[in-house]
């Protein structure tokens, strides 16, 4: 999915209608906040250039030493194919972002996206609520990974499971094509866990964080 045609400006509009709907009855803060790739993952520049680079040193080392063929090339014309190969690895992947999952552990896809998560957090301020019950609600694209954060105001009283169905209802709204809609019932459920642990409304409350979605590509 590009991420920026993902969302439309009606669908954008919408969903601060609906953040803005979930936070009525309750003195919680919701952040919808998205992003293309939680990181550039080098790593798998370098492996994809290295593994591209040897494979073709392998090759004629192969034709070189196990054949009677008379190759036409030195061992500068081989070191010129051998960079090229790898230049050509790492361009592809720039190229085709997706290809990286398949040279970066899962583990690691979780930890960069957690640590994403964290400092879009703190960069949003969710924690700065006054009674601490901000929700963030995180997609990273790219790793197909979703997280719900809740501040300490909110999360003592939540059991796992029930972030964990939010999660759910996302995940299943990016793999049908309808993020907008999937967002939209996670941001009403989101609102509904707040008034039912209690998180009400006070008469002198006032919107403390943007209803926006947040976008970026990183």
């Amino acid at each position: 999915m590009k991420i920026k045609t993902l969302f439309s400006e009606q669908d954008r509009q919408r969903l601060a209608d609906a953040v803005k709907a979930a936070e009525q009855s309750t003195s919680g803060e919701i952040v919808p906040y998205i992003v293309g790739q939680s990181d550039t993952y080098p790593e798998a520049l370098w492996r994809a250039g290295s593994l591209v680079g040897l494979s073709i040193l392998c090759i004629f080392s192969v034709l070189y030493l196990a054949t009677d063929l008379w190759l036409p090339f030195g061992i500068a014309e081989v070191a010129v194919f051998v960079i090229a190969g790898f230049a050509l690895a790492v361009l592809v992947l720039a190229l085709m972002p997706s290809l990286k999952l398949l040279l970066v552990p899962s583990s690691m896809l979780t930890q960069r996206v957690e640590e994403r998560a964290s400092m879009a957090f703190l960069a949003e301020e969710v924690f700065s609520t006054r009674e601490r019950t901000g929700i963030l609600l995180f997609v990273s694209l790219l790793e197909h990974r979703v997280r719900v954060l809740g501040d300490s105001g909110i999360n003592a009283q939540v059991r796992q499971e029930e972030w964990d169905e939010i999660v759910k209802v996302i995940v299943a709204g990016m793999k049908t094509g309808r993020p907008t809609d999937a967002l939209i019932e996670a941001i009403g459920k989101c609102g509904v866990l707040l008034e039912k642990r209690g998180v009400h409304i006070r008469p002198d409350d006032t919107d403390e964080l943007d209803n926006t979605i947040r976008i970026h590509e990183q």
